[in-house]
């Protein structure tokens, strides 16, 4: 399971690194995963990686968020 946790921390900071990757991970995600990992997967394996991606990347800016709002304070 911590692999799977180091390989999404992984494709996340790679994705967030590249603008170009940001816009087709908005518009693409599964594309953009697999560009990042240079592998084509089956749907619904790549899918769960996506989910995971998604879910850091959501997590990542709600710190963001909550640091400059406690910064304000």
């Amino acid at each position: 399971m911590d692999n799977i946790k180091e390989k999404i921390e992984e494709i996340v900071e790679k994705i967030k690194s590249n603008d170009d990757l940001v816009d087709l991970f908005k518009k693409d995600p599964i594309k953009a995963v697999e560009k990042v990992l240079d592998v084509d997967l089956p749907d619904d394996l790549i899918e769960k990686v996506v989910d995971g991606v998604k879910a850091k990347m959501a997590v990542d800016g709600a710190k963001d968020v909550f640091g400059a709002l406690k910064k304000l304070f």
